[in-house]
């Protein structure tokens, strides 16, 4: 008797399930951008659903701008620096801590970035000085650095010694426990001084939660975190 066996029939291949969750983010934010882009040159108060503000916030109007606000930036040249560091660290770090993991870690993250930003600008930045440090609640913010500089601080914990180079200085590189608080923080005295529009509070936040995720996988699982350190101190 001869059996016969049916050949399974090829799935087809989903474009988007087949992208890795760096490059899905990617092309998020760039469809998001153009998206509102478009939707902002006929209707410019629709920025005011899209970005968040503390002062908005504090009233329960447009809680959903903790996520839009994550996929918005404000012009061309904030969206291309912004999506070169998310593809050139988020890959790397996707093929560490696996897809599903990262994509939670980088929307948590985010989502925290923008909760310390509201807060801290909220409380903090209503005076001249106190809106030069912490932002002033009545000025919206848009942008994914929150998330990014979250996976900065997550190299900085599980690959300390691992080179960052800033993207405007390629010649120039530090290991990453030296460099990404050294941009974090410089970026924060620069801006504070020049009162320069940038989020640093969100900046901090995410960070902060890349550094205690960093501490919790290093915790969690030390024989492989330590192997991932000492690969990336050679």
């Amino acid at each position: 008797m001869i059996q016969v066996y049916k050949i399974p029939p090829k799935r087809k291949k989903n474009f988007l399930g087949n992208l890795s969750a760096t490059k899905l983010l990617v092309l998020m934010n760039v469809v998001f951008f153009v998206l509102v882009s478009l939707g902002l040159s006929f209707y410019s108060g629709f920025f005011e659903y899209i970005a968040l503000k503390p002062a908005n916030i504090f009233q329960l109007k447009y809680l959903g701008t903790f996520l839009t606000s994550m996929f918005m930036h404000g012009g061309i040249f904030h969206l291309l620096v912004n999506m070169f560091v998310l593809f050139s660290l988020g890959g790397m770090m996707e093929k560490i801590i696996g897809k599903k993991r990262f994509l939670g870690f980088y929307l948590i993250s985010g989502l925290i970035a923008g909760l310390l930003f509201v807060f801290l600008s909220y409380f903090f930045g209503g005076t001249a000085l106190g809106e030069r440090i912490f932002g002033s609640p009545l000025i919206s913010a848009v942008g994914a650095s929150g998330a990014i500089f979250a996976i900065a601080g997550l190299f900085m914990v599980l690959t300390p010694k691992l080179k960052f180079m800033i993207i405007f200085l390629p010649f120039f590189s530090l290991p990453a426990y030296i460099m990404i608080p050294l941009v974090l923080f410089g970026t924060w005295l620069i801006s504070s001084s020049t009162s320069l529009p940038i989020g640093n509070t969100a900046h901090f936040g995410g960070f902060l939660c890349g550094v205690f995720y960093g501490l919790y996988l290093r915790k969690k699982y030390p024989r492989k975190t330590k192997m991932l350190s000492e690969h990336f101190s050679k």
